[in-house]
């Protein structure tokens, strides 16, 4: 394996890494806020201050899909990210 298929080997481990923990994080949220939800309505049901949970937390979540999702979606993917590395070393190289 040469260098190049080394640094595309841990670069596509790292993004699978990263889907995963983005999963892992939406899955604990739609676990734990309907038990805030059922928890607040059950024993203080006048005031319903788990809408601060809900969205902090899914603020929050949207940041972590955003930063795992949201920027190739928003034309920062691949062609941009090896654009920007190209411009970057030519830059590099004029100096």
């Amino acid at each position: 394996m040469n260098l190049t298929e080394q640094q595309a080997y841990l670069k596509a481990q790292k993004r699978v890494k990263d889907i995963k923990a983005f999963y892992t994080h939406l899955s604990v949220y739609c676990i734990v806020i309907p038990t805030i939800i059922f928890v607040n309505l059950k024993f203080e049901p006048s005031f319903h201050w788990f809408w601060v949970s809900t969205l902090g937390w899914g603020f929050g979540l949207f940041c972590h899909w955003l930063s795992v999702f949201g920027f190739y979606l928003l034309g920062f993917g691949k062609k941009w990210e090896d654009k920007k590395i190209k411009e970057y070393i030519q830059k590099e190289q004029n100096k």
